[in-house]
């Protein structure tokens, strides 16, 4: 049966890898002198990973939480070409892409380490190995999910728990086997994969409350940002690091900001989706939705291409905050530009994720916006409809998928 189209959440695709971005941005090109604020900035751009595994969930979720024993051929075949074939692709090409300065000892050496990248994934690509590795559990998540639909809440608070003794017991080294190699499995995750999960089982009540209480999930997580960014700097001080050091995604002190942040960026991607935003505006949401997860696949090609360049070095005549914001955009740009580009050649769905596009179209926003221009507001197309706010208050337009 068709669903209504999450153009909300689509939404909250760029805005997710713009973050997962300036991460990286700033541990290659902040001075070395402003490790202390650069480390604080951090803590909160860190929430863009638990961005990335709550709507991987919602998303996948949403369009399967009926998936029973005879989808499951179908399921893992899209799972497969979506995610392990890019996977493995984008493994060599980094591996290929870093051989010339990588100078290993031998041929065996080389073959070695990227048997590791390919076990562990190379730099962001983790992400994908444990999507995967969630993968493994989902049909048996969303039978008990179904089973349990009147005890999500229940089961929601027993995940937060559990998620708050896990952090407590990973940053403080309680018990030291915990800290080793985490960061690249499931279980530090689980909590988001289950609440996003159990988020798609209920959207519109998830999204009416949100909608309503916006002001109050805004207030709460600049609250949580700034009881966060306190705990970092007692710590930095020296006063005390009963509360959390660092800035170590993994301590209970970042929770709540992770939580609220990605509330927040699912109502502003309910904003940018309102009635009444200009063809433009939507067009380049589409395009930044559409090219999101080519964006997330190549963005350490242009960040590596920079460092080799010696990117860093304009610090001496650019303020290096001004620096890394343009560094942010340079690299997302010249990913959408990519991955448009990718997209229209047989390689488009191993190498960006998207359905070959014809090269009549031309690429980009320009291209985003004839599409939506195609579509007529308040249509509903392939069954598709758009969750915003409840029916009788509003309903975004349809914009093509």
């Amino acid at each position: 049966m068709p669903r209504q189209r999450l153009d909300q959440v689509d939404a909250m695709r760029p805005m997710k890898q713009a973050g997962v971005i300036s991460t990286h941005v700033l541990t290659f090109f902040a001075p070395a002198a402003f490790s202390v604020s650069t480390s604080a900035v951090m803590l909160l751009t860190h929430f863009s990973r638990e961005g990335f595994f709550f709507i991987s969930a919602c998303m996948l979720t949403y369009a399967y939480m009926d998936l029973d024993r005879g989808g499951l051929r179908r399921f893992y075949g899209r799972r497969l070409v979506a995610v392990a074939v890019p996977y493995l692709c984008w493994s060599v090409i980094y591996f290929l892409y870093l051989l010339p300065t990588a100078h290993y000892a031998s041929a065996a050496a080389a073959l070695e380490n990227f048997a590791k990248e390919v076990a562990t994934g190379y730099y962001q690509l983790y992400f994908l190995v444990i999507i995967m590795q969630y993968y493994l559990v989902f049909p048996l998540l969303m039978m008990f999910l179904r089973r349990t639909r009147d005890h999500h809440g229940a089961i929601v608070i027993i995940a937060a728990l559990g998620h708050v003794v896990l952090m407590t017991l990973m940053h403080w080294t309680i018990v030291p086997v915990l800290r080793t190699g985490w960061i690249r499995e499931f279980t530090p995750y689980a909590f988001y994969l289950i609440t996003g999960s159990v988020a798609a089982f209920h959207l519109e009540a998830v999204n009416e409350w949100l909608v309503r209480h916006a002001r109050l999930v805004i207030a709460l997580t600049v609250a949580a940002a700034f009881g966060a960014e306190a705990v970092y700097f007692l710590a930095e001080k020296g006063v005390t690091t009963i509360l959390g050091s660092g800035n170590d995604p993994f301590q209970p002190s970042v929770i709540p900001f992770d939580v609220g942040a990605i509330a927040c960026l699912y109502l502003l991607g309910v904003a940018l989706v309102k009635p009444g935003r200009s063809r433009r505006l939507r067009a380049a949401v589409r395009s930044g939705s559409d090219n999101s997860y080519g964006v997330y696949l190549s963005q350490m090609l242009f960040i590596n291409a920079l460092i080799w360049a010696g990117w860093a070095k304009l610090d001496s005549v650019v303020w290096w905050p001004l620096l890394c914001a343009a560094t942010v955009v340079i690299v997302f740009l010249a990913g959408v530009a990519l991955t448009s580009l990718l997209a229209r050649t047989p390689l488009a769905v191993p190498l960006t994720g998207r359905q070959q596009q014809p090269w009549a179209t031309s690429t980009g926003i320009a291209a985003d916006q004839a599409a939506v221009e195609q579509r007529e507001p308040g249509a509903n197309h392939d069954g598709k409809l758009w969750l915003g706010r409840p029916a009788n208050r509003w309903r975004s337009p349809p914009v093509a998928s």
